[in-house]
């Protein structure tokens, strides 16, 4: 514990700033998109291929973006196929991204709505575009809550055992006075020496 917030103490205002960021993130196409491509796969190498697909402009253009996944994205013929499914269908989770205000309303919208989305990538995706309090649970996160003693991780992450690790990180973060969005990216620099997303 003591170890963790001479951690944060360190961070705090580089962790900060990448919140804020975050907060002004109005790009909600390819933050969507990135999320898409991220599960079982680098953070880095999603990111480069967003910028492929942004500069390719496969939003407005009929790109199919195998090629460009192929050689770095795992699962990359099923992500191109969620890609393409999401711009589709991207009208509709626009507007629920203009209306449903309650976040974790919005994720239950998403995680039905949008192929390749479970609660981890919808937490992800909203997190990245300004919204607080919603847990990413992927490896790192789940290693540290267990080594704190917060969790025991589970052999499934179902729905029902997602939200409570979710709850059980929040209780943990209101104790230590950091909030969950703060530790996410703490643990994230922990495992791989950068604040990233």
């Amino acid at each position: 514990m003591k170890k963790l917030l001479e951690s944060y103490k360190k961070s705090k205002s580089q962790i900060k700033a990448r919140l804020k960021d975050f907060e002004n993130n109005k790009d909600y196409f390819y933050e969507l998109c990135f999320c898409l491509l991220t599960p079982q796969s680098s953070a880095k190498r999603a990111d480069v291929c967003i910028q492929e697909l942004k500069q390719l402009d496969f939003k407005n253009k009929d790109i199919n973006p195998v090629k460009i996944l192929e050689k770095k994205i795992r699962f990359h013929n099923n992500k191109s196929n969620y890609l393409k499914e999401a711009k589709n269908n991207y009208k509709e989770i626009e507007k629920a991204l203009n209306n449903i205000k309650d976040s974790k309303e919005l994720r239950e919208f998403l995680v039905k709505n949008i192929k390749g989305y479970g609660y981890k990538e919808a937490s992800h995706f909203l997190r990245n575009i300004g919204y607080k309090n919603l847990a990413i649970l992927d490896r790192h996160i789940l290693k540290n809550l267990e080594e704190l003693k917060v969790i025991k991780i589970p052999k499934s992450l179902n729905k029902n055992n997602y939200l409570k690790i979710e709850n059980k990180f929040q209780n943990f973060a209101n104790k230590v006075n950091i909030s969950m969005d703060e530790l996410d990216l703490l643990f994230w620099s922990q495992e791989t020496g950068e604040i990233f997303k």
